[in-house]
């Protein structure tokens, strides 16, 4: 942690120094002086993830250590950008505040004060016109090929909704979802693998589009269920270990019993 003596400007411009000397062609460190936006890449999402896991833990020690972490990601392109005579980090800071004033006339203008849902409304309309400046046209402009697959299908999906193509209500998304469940039953006879992806796909994108509906934000959903899922299954694997067995002896069916005594007893204690 930074002392009181250190300000952010001062940290900031000793990250800056450590980046410039990591990447120095004569003295720099061999591994870093490699690296291009395209193979730092990968470590920036992994970083962004690892901020969203300490956040969703509620480890607020960790969580400085983690946004220093993509910080240093940001410096790190904006450093190889610079040296490409491309652009600074101070671009980078220059074109965020720019953007947030700009998309904040309510606090940085004239404008009148709004409520969250006109502000979300008057944001939503500037990135349209921010778009518009920058060429991109259509509805769908502008989402990140790169997201993932759930978040990407629910910002395409919401982009859509806005032009009034979605679906009235949850009910309705539901009753496509039993299509779609009917559909890849249909294919798996054939088990031909492209047709399966493509199903599988539809039901996906369907699901992530009810976790929208229903104002829910589906990689939150498939996290809490993934962690339900190792809670449970470690927990029986410890089972199973104080009788004195392993999970390869076992029959699916002594498997399953004993996953249902877990759920029971999970329950029970959140119900105590």
């Amino acid at each position: 942690m930074s002392s009181p003596a250190l300000p952010a400007e001062a940290e900031l411009r000793r990250l800056l120094d450590i980046m410039a000397a990591l990447r120095d062609p004569a003295t720099g460190c061999p591994w870093d002086k490699t690296q291009t936006f395209e193979t730092i890449a990968p470590y920036t999402i992994e970083e962004a993830y690892e901020v969203a896991d300490a956040i969703a833990q509620h480890d607020f020690a960790a969580l400085p250590d983690e946004l220093g972490d993509l910080l240093f990601q940001v410096v790190y392109h904006a450093r190889i950008a610079e040296e490409a005579g491309l652009f600074g980090f101070a671009d980078v800071a220059q074109c965020i505040s720019d953007k947030m004033i700009r998309r904040h006339p309510h606090v940085f203008g004239d404008a009148a004060a709004r409520d969250s849902a006109a502000q979300t409304a008057a944001w939503e309309s500037q990135k349209s016109a921010e778009r518009a400046e920058r060429l991109q046209s259509g509805a769908l402009a502008g989402v990140p090929v790169g997201l993932p697959a759930l978040t990407r299908a629910v910002k395409l999906t919401k982009r859509a909704a806005r032009v009034g193509f979605d679906w009235p209500d949850a009910d309705q998304v539901l009753a496509k979802l039993d299509e779609e469940i009917q559909e890849l039953r249909a294919e798996l006879p054939d088990a031909d693998p492209r047709r399966l992806t493509d199903e599988v796909g539809d039901m996906l994108f369907v699901l992530a589009n009810l976790a929208r509906k229903l104002n829910l934000d589906p990689e939150t959903c498939l996290r809490h269920a993934n962690d339900k899922f190792s809670r449970r299954f470690n927990a029986m694997e410890h089972a199973f270990e104080a009788e004195a067995k392993t999970m390869a002896e076992l029959t699916l069916a002594e498997m399953e019993a004993g996953w249902q005594k877990i759920k029971v007893a999970e329950r029970a204690g959140k119900s105590g």
